[in-house]
């Protein structure tokens, strides 16, 4: 088997992934910057951020909660009121749980991803229909292609479902302290597979596993690419509205 074809998702994974963290960092920022020029006011543009995004922290929040009720790890507040960090970053809600132990830990911080991913999977499937349009793009049927695109955009209810697929894509990725327990939980894994390499399972981990674990992690890409582009759709105009915001009030935030 090759091993280019047999991990290339884990390759394609790695390039979305980090295409979508950086441009919702860029949105994230650029939105907030746009709502301090226009309101001055650092409490409002908080509170404006934090209800756009509230159906994703609500999804996110939820996610941890149940995860640690599932696990039987014990839980204390839960917070959807967005709070200012030291580091000038934006908390936009929390809730606390006890320490079960890094895997169950690592289980709790990767909830809200794995909810999130099956939401905007869902939402672009069922509800959006986009699934074909990425047929069409890859198949480069570019006349094809507008047509459907225009008959997506007018489908009923298509900019709420865009909005709620926005919004949970935008808050789903975990935070800091969610990810705290990942390296121990990673290093177990690793020394595992080395272990079952070594005990002589690596060809039938190759031909029986690998292609699952692959086509996984290219489904996982696939959601990014579609997050991805919900984010560009968005950013684009808010450079542009940040941009004229700046130059008529003299005023710019960095």
């Amino acid at each position: 088997m090759n091993y280019l074809i047999a991990f290339n998702g884990l390759f394609w994974l790695f390039v979305t992934l980090t295409g979508f963290i950086f441009i919702q960092r860029i949105l994230h920022r650029e939105f907030q910057a746009f709502l301090l020029i226009l309101t001055r006011n650092s409490r409002i543009t908080q509170v404006i951020f934090s209800v756009v995004f509230l159906p994703g922290v609500l999804l996110h929040e939820i996610s941890h909660f149940i995860m640690a009720k599932i696990l039987a790890v014990p839980t204390g507040k839960f917070s959807l009121i967005p709070q200012a960090r030291s580091d000038g970053t934006l908390r936009l809600g929390y809730v606390e749980t006890a320490t079960g132990g890094f895997i169950r830990d690592s289980l709790i911080g990767v909830a809200p991803l794995a909810a999130g991913c099956v939401i905007v999977s869902y939402v672009a499937s069922s509800q959006m229909n986009v699934v074909p349009l990425w047929d069409l793009i890859r198949n480069g049927e570019w006349g094809v292609f507008w047509i459907n695109l225009s008959s997506v955009l007018n489908s009923p209810g298509f900019w709420l479902w865009f909005y709620l697929a926005f919004a949970v894509s935008s808050t789903m990725m975990p935070s800091q302290s969610d990810r705290h327990a990942w390296l121990p939980l990673g290093i177990l894994i690793v020394g595992l597979i080395i272990l079952a390499i070594l005990a002589g399972a690596g060809t039938w981990m190759l031909e029986k596993l690998a292609p699952n674990v692959n086509n996984f992690m290219r489904a996982l890409a696939l959601i990014f690419v579609m997050s991805g582009v919900l984010h560009i759709v968005l950013t684009m105009p808010l450079l542009l509205l940040h941009w004229i915001l700046a130059r008529i009030t003299g005023m710019d935030v960095k």
